[in-house]
């Protein structure tokens, strides 16, 4: 298994794996599958050129099977923040630490920028797993978001977390 920042020439893995993604856990992410898959392959092209995002793939052997994200800030009184998204792990590559290598490759990706300071995240509220992988990462949780996404019918709540960005992983 190799964790490795995607370039624009991983677009087309990176655009089927989250396209899988949005349909198997709608209620985590805030993107539908509609949505993301009407764009173009230039837009998800544009997204991995890592001018406000870093995406991290896990791949094992030729084939994505993982994928976390880090949106920097742009705005100069934020900039010491950055928010971690999209973590995604195929269900034949879950519960084998996968998506603790990604969380620890993020971090330390983060931790390459000195500026910054904190990492957050919004985990969708009864997702056990993600949030017991966030917690062992060392996030801590600081507030709730009420009816955060609606997925039909159905309303989700988002947990918000963050932690500082130390040295240590």
């Amino acid at each position: 298994m190799t964790i490795r920042p995607l370039n624009a020439c991983d677009a087309e893995a990176y655009r089927a794996l989250m396209l899988e993604a949005y349909d198997v856990y709608p209620q985590a992410f805030t993107s539908s599958v509609a949505e993301r898959a009407a764009m173009p392959l230039s837009w998800w092209q544009k997204r991995l050129d890592g001018a406000l995002d870093r995406l991290l793939g896990a791949y094992a052997g030729d084939a994505l099977v993982g994928i976390v994200g880090l949106a920097f800030e742009p705005r100069e009184k934020a900039r010491h923040k950055v928010t971690l998204f999209g973590m995604y792990v195929t269900a034949a590559h879950q519960r084998n630490g996968l998506g603790r290598r990604l969380v620890q490759a993020a971090l330390y990706q983060a931790r390459e920028h000195p500026h910054l300071k904190v990492v957050q995240l919004t985990v969708t509220a009864g997702n056990d797993a993600a949030f017991a992988l966030y917690r062992h990462c060392g996030f801590i949780q600081y507030g709730l978001e009420p009816l955060a996404v609606r997925v039909g019918l159905d309303y989700f709540d988002k947990i918000h977390m963050w932690r500082e960005l130390r040295g240590e992983g």
